[in-house]
Order: C-alpha cells, then sequence, then structure tokens
C-alpha cells in the first residue's frame, strides 16, 4: 500500500481509503460542526490497514460528542458496522440501522411502512 495524491493514483489503482490530509481536513469541518449527519465509511474499512480514516474519524467525532461539542447522527449498515468496529457505536447521539430509508426520512420523504401506521 502507499498514499499517493490523488491525482497520482495509477489508471489501474484502487483507492481504498483516504490519506492523513484528508482525515485531518474531515476532522476540521467535525470541528466547525454543531451537528454531523454521517452515512458510510471512508473507506475499506473491514480491511487493515484501510480502515484507519474511518476509525479515526469516528474516535474524533465521537469524542466531541462525548465531550458536549456535537450532535452526531449516523445511519446505514455499513456506518454503524464501522462505528461498531472504531468501538464508538454507543458514543454517538444517535444511530440508525435503517439505511437508505433513514436517509430518506432526514430528506422528509414519506416511508411507507410509517405512512400506513398512521391510517
Amino acid at each position: 500500500t502507499e498514499t499517493v495524491a490523488i491525482s497520482e493514483v495509477p489508471a489501474d489503482g484502487m483507492i481504498l481509503d483516504v490519506g492523513e490530509k484528508t482525515v485531518k481536513t474531515v476532522a476540521d469541518w467535525i470541528d466547525r460542526a454543531a451537528t454531523l449527519v454521517w452515512n458510510g465509511p471512508l473507506g475499506a474499512f473491514e480491511i487493515e490497514p484501510f480502515d484507519r480514516a474511518t476509525v479515526a474519524a469516528a474516535k474524533h467525532a465521537a469524542a466531541r460528542t462525548k465531550a458536549g461539542k456535537l450532535v452526531s447522527v449516523a445511519g446505514g449498515g455499513d456506518t454503524v458496522a464501522a462505528l461498531n468496529h472504531a468501538g464508538v457505536a454507543d458514543d454517538f447521539t444517535y444511530v440508525s440501522t435503517a439505511g437508505g430509508a433513514f436517509l430518506e426520512w432526514m430528506e422528509g420523504k414519506p416511508l411507507p411502512g410509517v405512512d400506513v401506521l398512521k391510517r
């Protein structure tokens, strides 16, 4: 494995994680935020060492949440698995396993399974 600039990725190369500069940028944005909505890991977190960015960002967001500086909302099966992998799922404000339905709910779209209960 190697870390290269996006412009230097070979045509036959695979990008399986983001690098340290991007992790720093993500952490800086998390520091500016009052609320974080997270859907999807940053890399192939299931395979070391490609879990580094996801774990670092998850731990950073969890620490900000525990410090009372961030409301952290996460959803989706891979996201939940990544937060569990990082050991911080319980430190987020809210974690949903609804995946695509979670995002549609966040967008304000009607959810057929919920709408039927309203009748």
